[in-house]
């Protein structure tokens, strides 16, 4: 089984309802496989990752976003050094799976 990483995590803005924070991974990072309770939008402000969305895969660089669906299982895997900014609901809800 491949080697988890949780990445590093800081607040970068909250309002009454929203909440922005930045994630940052390093190259070759695997991610905690996990769903959320409603959507939420993932911004790539630097480098690149794989967005794995219950098996579709999709490719991000700097500059692009995904839309994270709620109560869909996905996984980010950091293809170079990563910094992503994900914008959500301060009332969000995690489950993570191993």
């Amino acid at each position: 089984m491949e080697k988890i990483t949780k990445p590093k995590v800081r607040t970068l803005a909250a309002g009454s309802e929203l909440i922005a924070k930045q994630m940052q991974a390093s190259s070759g990072d695997l991610l905690p496989k996990h769903k959320a309770n409603v959507e939420s939008v993932l911004f790539v402000h630097e480098g690149e990752c794989v967005f794995d969305l219950d098996g579709d895969k999709t490719v991000l660089n700097a500059g692009e976003s995904i839309i994270v669906p709620a109560e869909i299982k996905h996984q980010i895997r950091a293809n170079s050094d990563f910094k992503g900014i994900h914008f959500m609901p301060k009332n969000i809800r995690f489950t993570f799976y191993d």
